[in-house]
């Protein structure tokens, strides 16, 4: 998913904090719905000015940003012990 189409930024609405486009729902808020366990249904519930879209944006966000910030760390080696 793009999620550049979704998310803005501009300095003018929230303080230039990252928002869904035509809202004032920050991407910070959704993601801690997110974090905290809530459904996308939930999530839409409580914030009607969302879609769907937005906050698949939202994860796909998640996505990009853990990918490029984080290393993936190596899958450990663990021997196998032969069974007598």
């Amino acid at each position: 998913m793009n999620y550049q189409s979704r998310i803005v930024r501009n300095h003018q609405i929230c303080g230039g904090e990252a928002v869904f486009r035509d809202t004032r729902v920050t991407l910070r808020t959704v993601l801690a719905s997110l974090a905290t366990g809530d459904s996308v249904e939930e999530i839409l519930a409580d914030f009607p000015a969302l879609k769907a879209e937005d906050v698949h944006a939202a994860i796909a966000f998640a996505a990009a940003s853990a990918s490029e910030d984080l290393p993936v760390p190596a899958t450990p080696h663990i021997p196998v012990s032969p069974h007598p």
